[in-house]
């Protein structure tokens, strides 16, 4: 369950993590409400934060967004070898969003990244001093 006391650049990071956006993909949101629980969000006045982001957690990957976090967040070789190019771009897409959005709020992501990057390949093709 995810907590309604987080703050918004912790929801955001934490929404970014689970491979959504609650923003963007809002419209996946609903359909997924509606066709899961029934439930058309629209319409819903009196619905507390606290349940929707229940509900919300609750989701199966059955559902429009479910299959979309699926497809942003699969690590597993064999199911990317089986990825059609549109899947393909999904999924570079939102990494590409979560990279942008991780560089611009902490500026030394970047640098840590670059320099685990040049680790891994002096490790593995040696230095020039070598």
């Amino acid at each position: 369950m995810r907590s309604s006391r987080l703050g918004f650049g912790q929801m955001a990071a934490k929404q970014s993590a689970d491979g959504y956006d609650l923003f963007e993909d809002y419209g996946l949101i609903e359909a997924s409400f509606a066709q899961q629980y029934g439930i058309r969000l629209r319409h819903e006045k009196d619905m507390p934060y606290s349940e929707f982001t229940t509900l919300l957690a609750g989701l199966d990957h059955e559902t429009p967004l479910g299959r979309m976090v699926q497809i942003r967040t699969e690590d597993d070789k064999d199911q990317l070898k089986a990825f059609t190019p549109e899947m393909r771009k999904i999924r570079r897409d939102w990494q590409a969003k979560v990279a942008k959005k991780m560089a611009a709020q902490n500026p030394n992501w970047v640098r840590e990244q670059l320099g685990g990057l040049q680790a891994a390949f002096k490790a593995a093709y040696g230095s020039k001093d070598d």
